[in-house]
């Protein structure tokens, strides 16, 4: 067991929209992200994804119904199997909760961000 500061992991994260693993619990990772600009549709057929920011505001566009606006300290939960793209304008510091790492091509992650 070991405490962790989220201001020093999301300080070492150099690449936006990827996921530093940073605990699990329960079957799921605890993964931190940065990101700005739009990632791509895409959807996770094995797992909900929860998105809780940190800091900033972070828009998770979702295919078949309206986009959700998320500020500081709030979050969202995509279900299993619904297409989404979060999206930020600005820099956003994010949460983000799943079984799997999803900053991958079949997550969404732009090629501009590798």
């Amino acid at each position: 067991m070991k405490k962790v500061n989220l201001r020093n992991e999301f300080d070492s994260i150099e690449k936006y929209w990827t996921q530093k693993i940073v605990g699990k619990a329960n079957g799921s990772m605890l993964k931190l992200a940065k990101g700005i600009g739009e990632i791509n549709w895409h959807k996770h057929d094995n797992q909900d994804e929860v998105f809780i920011v940190y800091k900033g505001n972070l828009t998770i566009q979702l295919k078949d119904s309206e986009d959700i606006n998320l500020q500081e300290g709030e979050m969202f939960i995509v279900p299993k199997g619904v297409e989404h793209a979060p999206k930020a304008d600005n820099d956003v510091e994010l949460l983000v909760i799943g079984i799997d790492v999803t900053s991958n091509e079949e997550g969404g992650k732009p090629e501009w961000s590798y």
